[in-house]
């Protein structure tokens, strides 16, 4: 069970309610913060408050009234700048000073956007995406990449421990975003290598959970063997990081490498596996669906 440090309650939103923003602002609830959140789906919200107690709000701009921190889990860019800016959006109603930290997978471009729109308004902004998939939001163990500057991190980053093992500063605004690519791009590349061993030993005839079990103590070790090697074998994909949101993130991978002209010809071809994944209808299939086109 998650323990959390003891630190002065504070009066935080939440933006986003979805399969991971509900579980990370439970735990804010249990760490002890004063939490009032919001959903586009408002009985998503209204669950959430049944669960936790704590407070429903019908806008952005209500939710982040009075908060020092706002926290945010949304869908992509454009759903990130409906619930910071505009009349109701989180922007027009955080006291100066307040800290915005988004924890959306999105662009580096959109938080360098917001970074800047966050100091006309005297706030700051932490690009804040996350590693750890559902099960790390659920049980507190996120792995948290940040951007943005320092003040504003270390005033955040007791309160973001209450759903992480690890928040890090890795550079200016944006840089929490493009630390998430390479996280991607190094997974999409492990999950298709393990997805070609795994199919390769099943044609040989090998039992291949007991070949994951010896070569996980070796060099092939890694934490997508440990947790997806097994479920792989089994033809079991219901359930983890699904292969839309995956495609989502590899989409921001490939228009960052344009811009900047990195070349990323491995990561380029597993999305579209990903894409011959999604059309056999496993749009919502874990990422280590990947071997089901091996088949």
């Amino acid at each position: 069970m998650k323990t959390y440090e003891p630190i002065a309650a504070r009066r935080v939103a939440f933006l986003g309610l979805g399969v991971m923003g509900h579980p990370m602002a439970g735990h804010l609830a249990r760490a002890g913060h004063q939490v009032c959140v919001y959903n586009r789906t408002a009985a998503k919200a209204q669950a959430w408050v049944a669960e936790h107690g704590g407070r429903a709000a019908a806008t952005p701009r209500e939710a982040a009234a009075g908060a020092e921190f706002v926290f945010a889990c949304v869908g992509n860019d454009d759903d990130l700048r409906s619930v910071v800016l505009g009349p109701d959006g989180a922007f027009a109603g955080m006291p100066a000073g307040a800290v915005f930290v988004d924890h959306t997978t999105a662009s580096a471009a959109v938080a360098r956007e917001l970074a800047t729109a966050a100091r006309s308004f005297g706030l700051q902004f932490i690009d804040a995406p996350v590693s750890g998939g559902q099960a790390g939001a659920v049980n507190g163990l996120l792995t948290v990449m940040c951007g943005g500057d320092g003040p504003a991190f270390e005033a955040m980053k007791p309160v973001a421990m209450a759903f992480s093992r690890a928040v890090t500063l890795v550079g200016a605004s944006g840089a929490g975003q493009l630390a998430k690519m390479v996280n991607q791009i190094c997974i999409a590349g492990l999950v298709q290598g393990l997805s070609e061993g795994i199919a390769f030993g099943k044609r040989a005839g090998l039992d291949m959970k007991q070949v994951l079990e010896v070569i996980g103590k070796g060099a092939a070790q890694s934490w997508q063997m440990d947790n997806r090697g097994h479920t792989m074998v089994d033809d079991k994909f219901d359930f983890g990081f699904a292969v839309d949101w995956m495609r989502k993130d590899l989409g921001l991978v490939l228009d960052e490498a344009r811009r900047n002209g990195a070349r990323v010809p491995v990561t380029a071809l597993v999305d579209q596996f990903y894409a011959d994944v999604q059309a056999l209808g496993g749009g919502r299939w874990d990422t280590s669906s990947l071997v089901k086109r091996l088949k």
